[in-house]
């Protein structure tokens, strides 16, 4: 496909981004602290949580993408962050199959959405793997990079490297506290530039921090304070403008002594409470 004919392809983590899929929280997002399986930390303010959601789209619109909108609603909370059951390569769709017992329906929501757009599945991830968005990411448009964690397993990882073929890195991450406060691939690393990540050095990778150094890319650190606050999920729009959680300043601050143009929304209740970010909120459809 040329460049003016390209509908989707997103094989970049920085470059600029023009179509992004995002999913409103409904009723099941503001029912989610009921159930203590789905990890949410306080009871669900639905009108604060929709208020938030709004300012972040307004913003992400703001910079430039065509911003579509996932009508679907479920039982599942966990479907307001699109980007762990899809994988959108310049090949086409990859239904995931998260290791969140919740999220098992969402690739199927995902994937009827890629379809309506024209979006053909490239292949999908089958029994008894698991991978979940969050534990991948393009550091550059060949080199792809995948996470091992409690949600994404051998199987599953193996699966993915082979459907997106070429040069593909797997990491180990630490057990850290557990499935009940998990960490992704994405909570210890998120490109912002060709060469510059923002990065949480106490759970980052050995391996990785060695291929961060040996590519050259500068490192923005997290301080220990920021990390609950989602410091260390920042979504680049292009290389250099991103969007970040409010209540991170150090961290803001950093990146914009780095060169970059930083962008806030609130998160209280869409960010902090449900644990995910920006980038888990989004799933870029194209990127160029």
């Amino acid at each position: 496909m040329t460049l003016t004919a390209r509908r989707y392809g997103a094989q970049s983590m920085t470059s600029t981004l023009r179509d992004v899929l995002v999913k409103p929280p409904g009723e099941a997002f503001g029912r989610a602290f009921d159930d203590p399986a789905h990890g949410f930390l306080y009871p669900v303010d639905l009108e604060v949580a929709r208020r938030e959601h709004d300012t972040f789209v307004e913003v992400l619109a703001g910079l430039g993408p065509t911003v579509h909108v996932l009508e679907a609603e479920t039982d599942d909370p966990d479907l307001i962050y699109p980007f762990d059951p899809l994988l959108v390569t310049d090949r086409g769709a990859i239904p995931l199959r998260p290791g969140k017992p919740n999220r098992a329906g969402e690739p199927d929501i995902l994937e009827a959405w890629t379809e309506a757009a024209g979006i053909p599945t490239l292949g999908r991830i089958e029994p008894p793997g698991t991978i979940e968005g969050g534990d991948t990411f393009w550091l550059r448009p060949d080199l792809f990079c995948i996470g091992r964690t409690l949600r994404s397993n051998a199987s599953g990882v193996f699966q993915l490297a082979d459907l997106v073929g070429g040069d593909v890195r797997v990491f180990d991450l630490p057990y850290w506290k557990g499935p009940a406060e998990l960490i992704h691939l994405l909570s210890v690393i998120s490109p912002v530039a060709d060469d510059l990540a923002v990065v949480y050095l106490p759970l980052l990778p050995a391996g990785l921090w060695e291929l961060l150094v040996d590519l050259d890319i500068r490192l923005v650190e997290v301080p220990d304070a920021e990390f609950p606050t989602l410091g260390c999920n920042v979504l680049a729009v292009r290389p250099g403008v991103v969007i970040m959680a409010d209540g991170n300043p150090e961290t803001a601050a950093a990146l914009v002594a780095a060169g970059c143009e930083v962008h806030i929304y609130p998160a209280t209740q869409i960010g902090i409470n449900g644990s995910g970010g920006p980038t888990c909120m989004t799933r870029p459809i194209l990127r160029d």
